[in-house]
């Protein structure tokens, strides 16, 4: 019984430990997404003043980009 005992104890020992460590790693994903979700809202705000700021460049660049896209989708 002894041995079952101590077998019992390691298993809820070792069981805890993953827990805490997914509990730690969960933690640390929680806080990397709203630092990603913090930096998102920066960037969008950042693109919006320099959209306002600069509209025919802005503009200019779309009409690039969506050019670029259309011949790299285009499939030629």
């Amino acid at each position: 019984m002894e041995t079952l005992d101590k077998a019992t104890h390691s298993a809820h020992e070792a069981f805890d430990n993953i827990a805490s460590a997914a509990s730690q790693a969960a933690e640390a994903l929680g806080e990397k997404g709203e630092q990603l979700q913090h930096a998102e809202k920066q960037l969008v705000e950042n693109c919006r003043s320099y959209i306002r700021g600069n509209p025919i460049t802005s503009l200019g660049i779309a009409v690039a980009a969506g050019f670029l896209l259309s011949r790299l989708l285009s499939g030629r």
